[in-house]
């Protein structure tokens, strides 16, 4: 498929930044951050997204002129409850939760302003990809691919 677009995570260390661009990643996520993490991915020349679970964590990056950043482990670390609270001291971070979300709950997660997507691996499910059953895979994908269709990113 020449026109996906692959990325690569959790990468976790400059080691791994490097491996992954060199193999031609497009885009890092990392569950987290740290100040050896942030300037290798920084400096990778692709997007990233540095992970935070924290309110502390979302004001270190925003420091550091980061903006957009991995809300993880989204259900776990208060779900949109939580982003919502976010919203109001923080407007400019924008996030993209993961963790725990699935298709009944992206919408949700979706309807909040400071939610830019959401990343899940529900359309991959374990079974599925033992039995090599990409049609079950596909047909997940296609029953999701109504969030991107203006929702997921924007």
């Amino acid at each position: 498929m020449p026109e996906a677009v692959v990325g690569a995570g959790s990468v976790i260390s400059p080691g791994q930044v490097t491996d992954v661009v060199v193999a031609g990643a497009r885009f890092l996520v990392s569950p987290g951050w740290t100040d050896v993490l942030l300037p290798a991915m920084r400096g990778s020349g692709v997007p990233f997204l540095p992970g935070v679970s924290t309110t502390s964590e979302v004001v270190a990056l925003l420091e550091r002129g980061v903006r957009e950043m991995k809300f993880f482990p989204a259900e776990a670390a208060g779900g949109t409850a939580y982003l919502k609270s976010l919203a109001g001291p923080l407007p400019q971070a924008r996030f993209c939760p993961t963790g725990g979300i699935g298709p009944a709950s992206a919408p949700d997660y979706l309807a909040l302003p400071n939610v830019a997507c959401v990343g899940g691996s529900w359309m991959l499910p374990q079974d599925a990809l033992a039995a090599r059953d990409w049609g079950r895979v596909e047909a997940l994908a296609r029953e999701d691919a109504k969030f991107s269709a203006g929702e997921t990113c924007r």
